[in-house]
């Protein structure tokens, strides 16, 4: 019983990461109707801001996470308002072909970038708190709980925030209607500017929760970025519960379908083929996913 707590909670943890990754790819995409190919890239720019944050600042690695979604707000505002926007005007004829390689020239660009400026090496930042919690059988890591606390405030502040303020009464009415939103007084291209903000704020604080328990490469947004496309999926397109929901799903899967395998050193090597799986499972009872809509949802 012990040893399922542990893979449970260890699988919860990371769920909870997943799903801050795919709730800011969930609001890109309930918004703007664009499928950010870059959001791996933006985790992985969010980690190394914490990690320098820190380091270079001597700052705590809560200050870390705060800068790091500070950060990679500003980022993506000015890239939405620099490279996104003008697929809104007549100057761009194909508009999806053009945010599907402006997007993914985001994750070349950064990569790559990455590699130059941070270099190859791994590097981690220090621990939230060193130490570990014991609760009877049960041995938490210090870092891991502080992360998952922070995932859960995050997510709940940006539940409270979609379905209790004006702004984000507003983010909901674009996502719906673009048209009856702009009559009614509401800016879509406002609100494309905050959502893509938001959206790279959330994949920036996932990177930077992750940062201390795994180490920083330029390459580490990949897998996220895959696993985000899974659970926007199995939770339903445009629903940012359904990525919510999701992404603990999935995280637990993953942990309990690593541990009970015969060889848990060769279950590591199939850790995708689960979220895969699962995907296919939930597709083929409900084939729109968890609690999919076709505009931006909280339940």
């Amino acid at each position: 019983m012990s040893y399922f707590l542990l893979l449970a909670v260890n699988g919860l943890v990371i769920g909870l990461i997943y799903a801050l990754t795919a709730a800011g790819l969930t609001l890109v995409f309930s918004v703007l109707k664009v499928v950010n190919f870059g959001h791996g890239s933006l985790y992985m720019l969010g980690g190394y801001a914490s990690y320098y944050i820190i380091t270079a600042l001597h700052a705590p690695p809560l200050v870390g996470v705060a800068g790091a979604m500070v950060a990679l707000f500003v980022f993506g505002v000015v890239f939405e308002r620099l490279v996104i926007a003008p697929m809104y005007t007549d100057k761009v004829e194909r508009k999806d072909e053009y945010a599907i390689i402006v997007t993914f020239g985001l994750t070349i660009l950064l990569t790559n970038l990455g590699l130059v400026v941070f270099g190859p090496f791994a590097k981690s930042p220090p621990p939230f708190m060193s130490g570990v919690l014991i609760l009877g059988p049960l041995i938490l890591p210090y870092d891991r709980l502080i992360a998952a606390v922070i995932a859960v405030v995050l997510l709940v502040g940006l539940t409270l925030f979609l379905k209790r303020t004006s702004l984000g009464q507003a983010l909901d009415a674009v996502s719906q209607s673009r048209e009856s939103a702009a009559v009614i007084g509401i800016d879509p291209r406002r609100m494309y500017t905050v959502a893509f903000g938001l959206g790279s704020a959330l994949a920036g604080g996932a990177g930077a929760l992750i940062a201390p328990i795994f180490a920083l490469s330029p390459s580490m947004g990949d897998l996220p970025a895959v696993q985000a496309f899974i659970i926007i999926v199995l939770g339903g397109m445009g629903s940012v519960g359904g990525s919510i929901a999701g992404g603990i799903l999935l995280g637990l899967v993953q942990g309990l379908g690593v541990g009970y395998l015969p060889d848990p050193n060769r279950a590591l090597a199939y850790t995708q083929a689960f979220g895969a799986l699962l995907l296919v499972v939930t597709l083929l009872v409900k084939p729109t996913g968890l609690f999919g809509r076709s505009h931006l949802r909280l339940e």
